[in-house]
């Protein structure tokens, strides 16, 4: 692989310049944001685990790789910015299990560097510039990659609402917040002829308000149930 090689699947990238992006690096502030609020939280109500550690730190490494990838917008820049959304997922998934049926946190921690490790193999499986061409080339702009993670958090929010747990309405708010910011990410290529920014940018501030919620739901149910 040409780590080196350029990535461009977005409206607002129309040159190779390193701040080419500034709308959609920008708004990478609101996963920094979610992270430093959550540490806020953590330090408030003298939370911190190593799970939920871990959470904060991976929700801002999401803000960093991501800000490298629409800067850079090259192959290891996307790699920066793949590994810490897929490794949060997984992490955040396996707290939920810790919480609701006690496995341990070093369990938790092998399971996500085993999905972390199946993320950078099968990033590294495909060429980056053919990736580029079907991204552009998918009416989704790539979105069909997150239905796994769609369908994590509406099974998170059915199962919340059907045993009536004190986390259901923060899963079902971020679940709908999510759905709602890959839309934006969906019709990302499709507006560019209207707004020449595109509307990606909104996929990262809803996406941090999305973090945001998951982190504070854990934190502060954690707070309660000591």
């Amino acid at each position: 692989m040409n780590w080196t090689a350029p990535v461009d699947i977005y409206c607002e990238r129309v040159s190779p310049e390193f701040w080419a992006e500034p709308w959609n690096a920008a708004s990478n502030a609101a996963f920094i944001i979610a992270a430093l609020w959550a540490w806020r939280t953590m330090r408030n109500t003298g939370t911190q685990s190593p799970i939920l550690v871990a959470l904060t730190a991976l929700a801002f490494c999401i803000g960093i790789g991501s800000f490298l990838f629409h800067t850079y917008a090259n192959a290891w820049s996307e790699l920066a910015d793949t590994l810490p959304i897929w490794t949060f997922v997984a992490v955040y998934i396996m707290a939920c299990i810790h919480i609701r049926a006690g496995v341990p946190p070093r369990r938790i921690a092998i399971i996500a560097l085993g999905i972390a490790a199946a993320v950078i193999v099968g990033t590294l499986a495909f060429d980056t510039a053919d990736t580029a061409q079907a991204t552009q080339a998918s009416w989704s702009n790539g979105s069909e990659q997150y239905l796994p993670a769609v369908i994590a958090l509406l099974v998170l929010s059915v199962l919340s609402l059907k045993r009536n747990h004190p986390l259901r309405y923060w899963f079902v708010s971020a679940t709908a917040i999510f759905i709602v910011s890959l839309g934006f990410r969906t019709v990302d290529f499709h507006t560019c002829e209207a707004l020449h920014v595109g509307t990606h940018f909104m996929w990262h501030i809803l996406n941090g308000v999305m973090i945001a919620l998951l982190l504070q739901a854990l934190i502060r149910h954690r707070a309660a149930h000591p």
